[in-house]
């Protein structure tokens, strides 16, 4: 083989070795003749541009195919002062393909320089779009994290293995009064409450170790000021691809305020509770005491009409006699109210709401007959309600003996009983056309204590209040809808019945 054909072999594979380095690294030359302004551009730089490898650019076009604004303004500008101040260059800046694709390239310019003076300019043309728009996306997902850890509104903390703060957020300064130049001078041991050192260590231990790789507890720390902050500790652990353990990463959340506001519920639940036993004690002394006291009073007016009954033929004993019947009745209410208030675990069970009409109805068939009154009911015998069969008793007795009690004058009582099925309720709807309530008047206190509303001989303003506590102790609720003269319509709402 002569010495030529190896001299063309030879190059031959350089230009080939070259091209494929230019492929692999996605990089191109270019060189720009000032004396021919003429601009050549190897076959990557060409490929980079997404032009055919006949294209033939010039300057302008060049230049025209980066992005219009920065990058275009910005290489005019890097190759004027190539040209002119004999300064290299070496930018990362956009193009628009000929296929009009966004491509990040890097753009590398450096004069060629013959007795003091630019002739030519050459360079490199590599394609960084995945890289930069990869690098781009890492450092907008590491911006918004950085974002959220300073922003949130819980205490956030980067803490290395030996316990000191590498990183803190805003809301953990506010939490313990530091700043963020402070609480990095600290380890999280400096601001721990004394007793509370020990708490989550080994935890921490096994998380280091690879046992666990997150823990939640709640502990004291110490604010600036010295006050004690309580607070929920969650924090895991962070490792390498290799799995060795790198920091923690703490969120320390303020419960101070829960926990203040806890300690006043349960002083307040302890009041109430040492209330209620008070309560209780008050009605075994009204139970006691005051009906021993009523008792020996009656017993000692029925002495006086036996043993002396001169004394009492006067206009004096009768009203004694009266007053005396009047406490053991309200020492008898006084009882029944306080002991229904102090009960808590109320045991209900499944009633039949038809059958317990029947029952107080048929209790009171006489006074019916005997005031001609008119009883109405609509109700499925197949309705069930979760209440106390007495409490249910009573709460239908009461307020049907209302409505014959409270009937409009030379009129008899109409009374409709109807029931239907309401959420999670059974409504009960007791309708009469007696005289009515004015709810204007007298709404705001229809249900208290020895509230009257009508001049009756046999008010005594309990009857009311009894029945809506007995009706919210079975988890029921009352409306009330009246007119004077017209009549009143009572809304009870009963629980139902679940079955299992």
């Amino acid at each position: 083989m002569s010495s030529l054909t190896k001299q063309i072999l030879s190059h031959s594979c350089d230009i080939s070795l070259l091209d494929f380095i230019q492929k692999a690294a996605s990089i191109g030359t270019w060189e720009f003749d000032i004396e021919s302004n003429s601009l050549y551009w190897s076959d990557e730089t060409k490929r980079i541009h997404e032009v055919p490898l006949d294209y033939i650019p010039n300057v302008e076009t060049g230049i025209s195919f980066y992005k219009q604004g920065y990058s275009r303004n910005r290489i005019t500008e890097l190759f004027t002062i190539c040209l002119e101040k004999l300064e290299k260059y070496d930018a990362e800046l956009q193009i628009v393909t000929a296929n009009g694709k966004d491509k990040w390239v890097r753009a590398i310019g450096i004069p060629v320089i013959e007795n003091g003076k630019c002739i030519k300019v050459q360079g490199l043309f590599q394609d960084i779009d995945e890289k930069t728009k990869n690098a781009r996306e890492l450092a907008y997902k590491e911006d918004q994290l950085r974002r959220t850890f300073d922003n949130a509104l819980v205490g956030m903390a980067i803490v290395d293995l030996n316990g000191s703060w590498l990183n803190v957020n805003k809301s953990l300064c506010k939490t313990f009064g530091y700043t963020k130049e402070e609480l990095k001078q600290l380890s999280f041991m400096d601001i721990t409450h004394p007793d509370d050192l020990r708490v989550g260590y080994k935890a921490m231990m096994n998380m280091v170790n690879g046992k666990i790789n997150y823990f939640e507890t709640e502990k004291r720390y110490l604010h600036k000021n010295g006050n004690v902050i309580w607070a929920l500790l969650s924090t895991s652990i962070v490792k390498d691809k290799n799995g060795t353990p790198l920091h923690f990463v703490a969120q320390i959340n303020d419960l101070t305020q829960i926990k203040k506001s806890s300690s006043k519920v349960a002083q307040l639940l302890a009041t109430t509770e040492n209330q209620n036993k008070r309560l209780l004690n008050f009605a075994h002394i009204v139970s006691h005491n005051l009906r021993s006291h009523y008792s020996n009073l009656d017993m000692l007016l029925d002495i006086m009409k036996m043993d002396v009954p001169e004394t009492t033929k006067n206009s004096i004993f009768p009203l004694i006699e009266d007053a005396v019947n009047h406490l053991g009745d309200t020492v008898s209410n006084l009882n029944d109210v306080a002991v229904m208030n102090t009960k808590r675990n109320i045991n209900v069970e499944n009633v039949n709401l038809s059958k317990s009409i029947d029952n107080v109805l048929s209790s009171i068939a006489a006074q019916i007959l005997q005031t001609q009154s008119k009883v109405s009911v609509d109700v499925d015998p197949k309705i069930n309600i979760s209440g106390i069969p007495a409490y249910i008793d009573s709460i239908l007795l009461n307020f049907l003996t209302n409505s014959i009690k409270y009937k409009r004058q030379h009129e008899n009582a109409v009374i409709l009983l109807r029931a239907y099925e309401k959420g999670e309720y059974i409504v009960l709807e007791i309708i009469d056309n007696g005289q009515g309530i004015d709810l204007s008047k007298h709404g705001d206190k229809l249900f208290g204590m020895y509230k009257t509303f009508h001049n009756h001989e046999d008010s005594r303003g309990l009857g009311l209040f009894i029945t809506k506590n007995q009706i919210e102790a079975i988890g029921g609720k009352i409306e009330v809808n009246s007119e004077v003269n017209k009549g009143t319509t009572f809304y009870i709402h009963l629980r139902k019945h679940e079955t299992n």
